[in-house]
């Protein structure tokens, strides 16, 4: 079970790059339920989720990168990369601020997973976390693949 919580920073930590990150590639082979492939640095893998929004079921099968690459051929939509940073909170916590590249370009996105509900109803963002997007279909990253872009980010010629 994945439990997250999604945030637009409404500024970056000063030492965000400092960070341990890594740079994500994924594609969507199918959105409805979510079939995706994704190279997390050196790791492959492909996921399948569930519905929801703050609470889905996720599964993770381990790739070749011949079988990410095979796989990723075969996918709708645009292919999403990012740069993830692994930003600690307090608590035990990671913030994953994500700063998407290429036609993605200005977005960035910032997710927490918790290990319960209580855990996620409880929490208080820091201050440099912006406006909640959890409940907004349009900030998940298989929406985004499809074209379904939030308003202010505009794909480049």
């Amino acid at each position: 079970m994945e439990i997250e919580r999604k945030y637009l920073p409404a500024a970056l930590p000063a030492d965000y790059e400092a960070c341990p990150n890594t740079l994500i590639e994924q594609a969507y082979l199918c959105t409805e339920p979510v079939v995706r492939v994704r190279r997390d640095g050196s790791h492959y893998y492909m996921t399948y989720k569930g519905g929801g929004m703050l609470a889905r079921e996720e599964y993770n099968l381990p790739l070749t990168e011949q079988a990410y690459l095979h796989l990723r051929s075969k996918a709708d939509g645009c292919l999403i990369s990012k740069r993830r940073y692994r930003i600690p909170l307090s608590g035990g916590l990671t913030a994953e601020l994500d700063i998407f590249l290429e036609t993605l370009c200005g977005l960035q996105l910032i997710e927490v997973e918790f290990p319960s509900r209580e855990a996620a109803d409880a929490f208080i963002p820091p201050e440099w976390f912006g406006e909640e997007v959890t409940f907004d279909p349009r900030y998940h990253n298989s929406s985004i693949s499809g074209g379904i872009l939030p308003p202010f980010v505009r794909k480049t010629p």
